[in-house]
């Protein structure tokens, strides 16, 4: 049967794991974008690359609305809700 270990008595184990503390590199601060300099004549165009989810899924809803809650395709809707909305984004 084991014993109980007696508080005065001292545990024999391995020594604790030395932990190290996490020091961040210290980097230069990269230049705000407003402050990068661009060459003159420089011309930038976003354009958006999808659209969003939700404006699809209510866009194809509507279609599904609008053939009164009747027949159709769910994925045909999506996908001429898709479309229509790459479209529009595009010619923004």
């Amino acid at each position: 049967m084991t014993r109980k270990p007696n508080e005065n008595e001292v545990m024999a184990s391995a020594p604790a794991p030395v932990r190290r503390r996490f020091e961040a590199r210290r980097t230069k601060p990269a230049a705000a974008p407003s402050q990068t300099p661009m060459a003159e004549g420089t011309n930038i165009s976003i354009t958006p690359v999808a659209p969003a989810r939700h404006e699809i899924a209510a866009l194809a809803y509507s279609y599904w609305v609008a053939r009164g809650y009747q027949g159709g395709s769910p994925e045909e809707d999506w996908l001429r809700a898709e479309r229509e909305l790459t479209v529009a984004l595009h010619s923004a």
